[in-house]
């Protein structure tokens, strides 16, 4: 699992629309926050997501963009974001190589961990959110991080 202080490889990704991009890319000079979910339109799967969509105007507030993962294919992935309006992007991660470099992939039947890591613009970690029974956390918890964060450099 990816620890505050680690560096994160600049991967090559595909979102939901077929856009290939880098994580650099989707910072886009910003913090990133990164959500790992297991599965589109499952309840607690669409409930983390949705939260994440509910305080974009907070993430916004702060630079960061956000972007979801799961082992989804992008064609279930743009039906997610169609069906409940997500303003952000999702990474369809079929052979699971950006779970692998966040260390949250797992072996079974679920395919990866529910975790949110917030990532600096240079894609250096800040925080790292592991729940996988409260949902809303992953999104209050990356705004606190977030917040955190713009204190610490301020001061």
């Amino acid at each position: 699992m990816a620890q505050v202080g680690d560096r994160i490889e600049d991967l090559t990704v595909t979102t939901h629309d077929g856009t290939t991009t880098t994580l650099s890319g989707l910072a886009a000079g910003g913090p990133l926050v990164v959500f790992f979910y297991p599965k589109a339109f499952t309840a607690g799967c669409t409930a983390q997501a949705c939260h994440f969509r509910d305080l974009g105007a907070e993430f916004s507030e702060l630079g960061a963009a956000r972007v979801g993962v799961s082992r989804d294919d992008g064609a279930t992935q743009a039906r997610f974001v169609d069906e409940h309006d997500f303003d952000y992007p999702l990474i369809a991660d079929r052979d699971g190589t950006v779970a692998r470099a966040f260390g949250t992939k797992r072996i079974g039947p679920v395919p990866s961990r529910r975790s949110t890591i917030v990532l600096d613009a240079d894609l250096t970690v800040l925080a790292v959110i592991d729940d996988e029974l409260r949902m809303d956390r992953h999104a209050d918890d990356a705004l606190a991080a977030l917040r955190a964060h713009r204190a610490g450099a301020a001061g």
